[in-house]
């Protein structure tokens, strides 16, 4: 009987992909209509996405499939889902993020920030969420975790040192970041990589103390969680932000750019800030105590091991030399992309866009998409040294040009390709609950919902799709919640953004669980953490995280996306009762 249970669980993908269709077929046998056979394709792919007994990016493919056979969409009209104005955004943000981390950039600022905030316990704990959430907001969370948590340990190596050992200047061994890791373990991540992570030491070298061991894990907990936090700060932070923008585009094609980065930006910047702060004070709590006298680091007794803490930041920093014609490119490239983002058409003066490239309506033809590919193409063409002839070292006599600053190779190597897909299978998702009447019945049914106050329902919206996010990717996450949204706030004359703002931050709140995001599981296979510890810690992030959001969105948000009203490009023929009172409850 077990070698029965262990050849089912052995082949349990191979049973989920054949049975999961056939179990579902009543739907849209016993309800022929366009509304019965699109959800059947949702829940397929839902429940596909969730045991991902399927590649995420492969179950994204289904709607190129379903929705023609099934005469919902024509496949012309699917297949052009699949490579819309957010997925150029992303390609074009990804491709700047690699040449950052390509020059080594990202690592030169976090030790510079390091150093300049100093290493007592309650300082180094802001220092590296400050700097790992910076760097979330513009490279993707999983590089920023990888690069961050050795650096954190190194730290924490030399200040849990016995003084003998500082003054015996032995070497520290988790400090080789400069040099391969003769072994490795493999994290998998959301998007179905497998990133190579670098193993923790098997032997430490002296015996920790309790309090050592917490502040250990304080300090891994605090740079996965500032990773998720900081990457909520910016559209192309995280790729749920995108699927939210993809999604409004799809949804509501009337909407005047309402989201943009400078739009995105001013609402979910401050929501970051606040959401750190409350993090770093509440890991102080949980790990360090009550006793905030020592952890800002009052007294003399740490001194020494402070110094030899700051002088292991010194020395990787000195390894990494003067900036390079490369690195002060990138930074003047990558300071060019942001300014241009934010003046293209923020809103509340006439931008570069709309002076420059607008349409009839005085609406920028140029988007950020359009100017991260612009920026992007310069450093496929820049070189990256200051031009001149050099011999080539593997041809002697000829002569060399140096290598721009971003080559095809790399990208290749870099790139995950599978998120382009997977986004544009949720927008593909969207676009056919729209054609297929679905949004629409879904709105009708969910008309009680009128009775229950606006602040409330985004509070219970986010709740779920902070549980949800725990044990499915938040990219698959928002791909099904959002339209679902959408329609119900058409349907009680809500706001759409109202409730997907929040619902869309609130992906991003995995924090209890390893498997939740690759940040989470780069740092519980370093070692030090249990799955309990996650748990304990992340509960209360969450609900303080939702809480947060809450008040976001009922603060600050309404004057930026202008909540206060039921917006004419969210009308439809199901929602004319809406125009007779267009105003939402105020905050």
């Amino acid at each position: 009987m077990a070698t029965c249970w262990q050849g089912l669980w052995a082949y349990r993908s191979y049973l989920i992909v054949l049975l999961l269709p056939i179990v579902l077929l009543p739907l849209p046998i016993l309800v022929p209509s366009k509304e019965a056979y699109c959800a059947y394709a949702i829940i397929l792919m839902a429940l596909f996405w969730c045991t991902e007994a399927l590649p995420l990016a492969v179950t994204a493919f289904f709607p190129i499939i379903l929705f023609p056979m099934m005469g919902i969409m024509d496949a012309s009209e699917v297949c052009i889902e699949y490579l819309k104005d957010t997925n150029i955004l992303f390609i074009g943000g990804l491709l700047v993020a690699i040449t950052v981390e390509h020059w080594n950039l990202h690592k030169r600022i976090a030790l510079r920030v390091l150093l300049l905030i100093g290493v007592q316990p309650a300082l180094l704990l802001l220092g590296f969420m400050m700097v790992t959430a910076f760097l979330s907001m513009w490279i993707s969370n999983t590089a920023t975790t990888a690069m961050m948590v050795p650096i954190a340990h190194a730290v924490l190596q030399q200040l849990h040192d016995t003084p003998k050992d500082i003054e015996e200047g032995s070497d520290n061994p988790t400090f080789e970041l400069q040099e391969p890791s003769p072994k490795k373990e493999v994290t998998k991540l959301d998007n179905g990589q497998a990133l190579p992570v670098a193993a923790a030491p098997s032997k430490p070298r002296v015996q920790k103390t309790q309090e050592q061991i917490r502040f250990t894990q304080c300090m891994s907990l605090c740079v996965c969680y500032s990773a998720s936090i900081g990457g909520i700060a910016t559209l192309t932070g995280t790729t749920p932000n995108l699927v939210l923008q993809g999604q409004v585009y799809s949804i509501f094609p009337q909407n005047p750019n309402v989201v943009n980065f400078a739009s995105w930006f001013g609402f979910a910047f401050p929501t970051m800030i606040v959401l750190l702060i409350l993090a770093w004070l509440w890991l102080q709590i949980l790990f360090l105590g009550f006793n905030f006298r020592k952890n800002f680091g009052f007294g003399e007794q740490e001194h020494q091991r402070k110094d030899a803490a700051i002088q292991v930041i010194q020395t990787e920093h000195r390894l990494l030399g003067p900036m390079s014609f490369a690195e002060k490119a990138v930074t003047v490239l990558f300071i060019a992309l942001v300014l241009l983002w934010f003046t293209r058409e923020p809103g509340f003066f006439e931008g570069w866009g709309n002076l420059a490239f607008a349409n009839a309506k005085g609406e920028s033809m140029v988007s950020d998409g359009t100017v991260a590919i612009f920026i992007s193409i310069i450093m496929f063409i820049m070189p990256s040294k200051i031009p001149g002839l050099s011999q080539d070292p593997e041809k002697p006599g000829r002569l060399k040009a140096p290598p721009p600053l971003l080559n095809w190779k790399t990208v290749n190597k870099k790139m995950p390709w599978n998120i382009v897909f997977l986004l544009g299978g949720g927008f593909a998702l969207a676009k056919g609950s729209e054609k297929s009447g679905l949004s629409a019945w879904l709105g009708d049914k969910l008309t009680p919902l009128q009775n229950v106050p606006p602040p409330a329902t985004v509070f219970i919206l986010c709740l779920l799709v902070a549980i949800f996010t725990e044990c499915t990717s938040n990219v698959a996450t928002t791909t099904l919640f959002l339209p679902i949204l959408a329609s119900m706030a058409q349907a009680i004359c809500l706001h759409p953004l109202y409730v997907m703002l929040p619902c869309t931050l609130a992906a991003s709140l995995a924090f209890m669980l390893p498997v939740a995001t690759p940040p989470n599981a780069i740092v519980f296979s370093f070692g030090g953490l249990k799955v309990l510890d996650m748990a304990r810690a992340g509960f209360l992030l969450n609900i303080i995280g939702v809480l947060v959001i809450t008040l976001a969105i009922n603060s600050w948000s309404f004057s930026i996306f202008s909540l206060h009203t039921f917006p004419s490009w969210a009308h439809s023929n199901t929602t004319t009762h809406c125009l007779l009172n267009t105003t939402t409850p105020s905050p």
